[in-house]
């Protein structure tokens, strides 16, 4: 086991970002002793786990073509169904995922809550951008979302809806620093939810992840202890896509005069 251990530090230093590593940075990296490291890198080098070109290691074809099969078949709904039902069974609220499509959100996947009295949702269902905690994530993680969102109109839903752009801006710079968008009565009158950004491997945004309920059961008083469950659950469908900690690209701004 405690090989195995090893053998996962050294693999999870190759990233995106930097695919390929000499020694050094490998040995550095893992913290391992140079001598275990190097021994280490050079076994997985012979067994295809890694390729070397000159004095640089990358992940090996293949390790890439062992994985393949793996993922055969598989999509981001499908690798996200147990995230959204375990948020689901954690808050007791419907729990959905989102993808965006434009100045628009999408209901992708959904676990339904087994309450009576619900948020009425459905695979399929679209929605707007600037009104609800789904939308704003995207808006907040993505320049291209708020910049589409903002050219399609900010239209008003209820009387809750944020159609001042200064407002908003704050209300996503705000998402921004807190990892989690919470809404309510923006789209319809006596529902809330509270959602959370997903990223892929490379580190852009993917999909949003969230709970909706009727505000009887969803109130601000209720953001604090909900929302770090909901921002787990991106979190876990994140690294289920293929997300590390770290190449995240939620730093870029998406506001400002470019993005008008």
């Amino acid at each position: 086991m405690l090989v195995l251990q090893k053998i996962r530090q050294i693999l999870e230093c190759f990233t995106i970002e930097q695919p390929e590593l000499n020694l050094q940075q490998i040995t550095k990296a893992t913290g391992l002793p140079a001598s275990t490291c190097q021994r280490l890198v050079h076994n997985l080098m012979r067994e295809g786990f890694l390729d070397r070109t000159d004095d640089t290691y990358r992940i090996g074809l293949g390790l890439v073509r062992w994985a393949a099969p793996g993922t055969f078949g598989l999509d981001m709904v499908q690798l996200t169904r147990p995230v959204l039902k375990d948020l689901r069974d954690r808050t007791g609220e419907t729990a959905c995922l989102y993808v965006r499509d434009g100045a628009f959100r999408t209901v992708v996947s959904l676990a339904d809550t087994r309450h009576v009295v619900m948020r009425l949702f459905m695979v399929g269902m679209v929605m707007s951008l600037h009104a609800g905690s789904a939308g704003k994530v995207f808006m907040a993680f993505d320049p291209s979302a708020r910049r589409a969102a903002v050219s399609h109109g900010l239209t008003r839903h209820t009387a809750r809806t944020v159609v001042d752009i200064d407002v908003l801006d704050r209300q996503l710079e705000e998402i921004r620093r807190s990892g989690f968008s919470a809404s309510f009565e923006e789209r319809d009158l006596g529902a809330a939810s509270i959602s959370a950004p997903v990223f892929g491997s490379s580190g852009e945004l993917v999909a949003a992840v969230g709970i909706g309920a009727p505000t009887q059961r969803l109130t601000p008083a209720d953001v604090g202890r909900l929302a770090p469950v909901v921002v787990e659950a991106g979190e876990e469908a994140s690294r289920r896509l293929g997300h590390r900690p770290g190449s995240r690209l939620e730093s870029i701004p998406a506001k400002g005069p470019s993005g008008q």
